[in-house]
């Protein structure tokens, strides 16, 4: 090529440098003529882009067949960086962990809009199949009205706390009752009283009985998954089925009982401050 001209020189160099940038074998013979040259490198360029057009097909294929997962994942890497911003100390990264791991299980979903996007019938559907164990293990729920059982659930909240932590704390105003789909969670009374709840059983309703502040504090024992319910959707519900006021009435004043408070419910009486 030293005595060719500039345009086959330049032809030449180029054909090589696509062949090992590409990595794409001309055969045994290499072309001769300017016409082999650029009809090998336009197949080289065909070749390369039908490859890269496979990998980027198959690779959006595979990560579609777990959106969820991937989701998750990127959600992760975002708290993660967040807590090396912020310099958070060891520990508490792995509570951090723990609680994603147990929250969430690996994928997210944007359950919300999901469920905001279905119609009416179908949104209760899935609400009471995803709490039939709930409604399973709660008498409550098993022997009420079935419009009762899911007015409550579309209104109920998923919660996870961890061993150790206090899910209602002594001396603040009730917001929430919840109800333990699974776990073990202890009743912590003035009197170093201390009574166990496991699944199946809810707590908190008191102070939405009676807008008073709560005297116990409620600790998780385990890792525990609970369904959280507002003091306005409370009322709400109970607006529409005040049968149901006397059920949660009953069974504050036997829990009331069994910890030594002994004031009934009613109106007539001063109002009631434990859970």
């Amino acid at each position: 090529l030293q005595n060719d001209s500039w345009g086959k020189q330049y032809s030449h160099a180029l054909f090589k440098a696509m062949s090992h940038m590409l990595c794409i074998g001309y055969g045994q013979q290499a072309p001769e003529g300017m016409t082999d040259v650029w009809l090998t490198m336009l197949s080289m360029i065909v070749g390369a882009t039908c490859y890269a057009m496979f990998i980027g097909h198959a690779t959006a294929l595979i990560q579609s067949l777990d959106s969820s997962r991937r989701q998750y994942q990127e959600k992760y890497k975002q708290v993660e960086q967040y807590m090396s911003f912020h310099k958070l100390p060891g520990d508490t990264r792995q509570r951090i962990h723990e609680y994603y791991e147990h929250r969430y299980q690996g994928k997210m979903f944007d359950e919300d809009n999901i469920l905001g996007e279905l119609s009416e019938p179908l949104k209760e559907e899935i609400i009471n199949f995803n709490c039939r164990n709930l409604v399973a293990n709660m008498p409550l729920f098993a022997n009420a009205d079935p419009n009762f059982v899911t007015a409550m659930l579309t209104k109920l909240r998923f919660e996870v706390f961890q061993p150790g932590d206090f899910i209602i704390r002594e001396g603040t105003v009730g917001k929430k009752m919840y109800f333990i789909q699974h776990g073990v969670v202890s009743i912590l009374t003035k009197g170093n009283k201390e009574t166990k709840l496991s699944d199946g059983s809810y707590f908190g309703e008191i102070c939405l009985l009676t807008r008073g502040r709560r005297t116990a504090s409620v600790r998780a024992d385990t890792y525990c998954r609970l369904y959280s319910l507002s003091v306005d959707n409370f009322n709400e519900v109970l607006e529409e089925y005040p049968m149901m006021r006397r059920a949660f009435e009953t069974v504050a004043m036997d829990r009331l009982d069994r910890i030594g408070e002994e004031r009934p419910l009613g109106p007539a009486r001063p109002p009631l401050r434990l859970l």
